[in-house]
């Protein structure tokens, strides 16, 4: 068994594992730690922990020291230099007529290197634009161009839910998401309602996709045919998912009555999920009420879903 204490060096960034040794350690504790990138500042996201040897990442770095009162300043001097970093750097793009988005600026604790992180559409000759920015701030500079969903991370915001964005809150690292989570759980498939700031489908439809799927293997589909307690045979119109009942249209007569029912009560035999039929079915009923302008873009999510 091995000791670890997680440890992330930005909100929402990823959490990197240190062996703690015989230093107290809770969470929030500041630390300072030896990465990849020199020697760094960061904070404990929970108290150490012990994990099985093959599930620790090797080689397992140790902790340094708890940070003093002149790292904590330090750290927050820099955090100052970064904000000021910003419209420098932002300045010497313009005079490059660079086609690309500053996002953020981040220097490394010792302050031996100054990441810029930006965005852009293809890819970008920035030598220049280096050798510019290392004549005003005097140290390393490393451009790293990233993706929409790591600078909607960076940058942080609200979501439509009103809360911070998942992914600038609390989430280490993206999760798998596709639009056939958004189809299962029957949601409006209009870009506007279920993709997220990054204009990418929302981290959150994956949080229920295991429920939905489950909830829905036991129910039938739209335009089954089902016997009632009663047995009269009847055609299914919709379902509620969540309550797991079923409204059945049957014949009384010679009219046409909806009746609705808790699925267990309902005889029925289900048909595989995912069929061509059912997925036309699905997609008719979920596009009708889109525009042009609407179906373009939910096209453009499934390409990347597919992608």
């Amino acid at each position: 068994m091995k000791t670890i204490v997680g440890v992330r060096f930005r909100t929402g960034g990823k959490v990197y594992y240190f062996e703690p040794g015989d230093l107290k350690i809770g969470r929030g504790t500041h630390v300072i730690v030896e990465t990849a990138r020199g020697v760094e500042f960061g904070t404990a996201v929970a108290p150490p922990q012990e994990l099985p040897d093959e599930k620790v990442t090797q080689p397992l770095k140790p902790i340094m020291r708890l940070a003093t009162e002149k790292d904590e300043r330090q750290d927050e001097e820099n955090r100052e230099k970064e904000k000021a970093a910003i419209p420098v750097a932002k300045e010497k793009i313009r005079a490059r007529g660079l086609d690309m988005k500053l996002i953020d600026v981040e220097y490394t604790f010792d302050r031996n290197k100054i990441v810029f992180y930006f965005t852009a559409d293809g890819r970008v000759d920035f030598r220049e634009l280096v050798k510019d920015l290392a004549g005003v701030f005097r140290t390393r500079i490393e451009l790293r161009q990233i993706g929409v969903r790591d600078a909607t991370k960076m940058l942080g915001g609200l979501g439509s839910c009103g809360r911070v964005l998942c992914c600038h809150s609390y989430m280490s690292d993206f999760i798998p998401v596709s639009i056939r989570m958004a189809k299962e759980q029957n949601l409006s498939l209009n870009p506007g309602k279920i993709s997220g700031m990054c204009g990418r489908l929302m981290c959150c439809l994956q949080y229920e996709a295991d429920t939905y799927a489950y909830l829905n293997r036991r129910l039938p589909r739209v335009g089954d045919e089902v016997t009632t307690p009663y047995g009269t045979p009847g055609i299914v119109h919709d379902v509620d998912v969540l309550r797991q009942r079923v409204q059945v249209i049957v014949d009384v007569g010679d009219e046409k009555e909806m009746e609705e029912y808790p699925v267990e009560e309902l005889k029925f035999t289900r048909r595989p999920r995912g069929g061509k039929k059912d997925k036309q079915d699905k997609q008719d009923k979920n596009r009708e009420k889109l525009t042009k302008e609407e179906l373009k873009e939910l096209e453009k999510l499934e390409k990347q879903d597919e992608g």
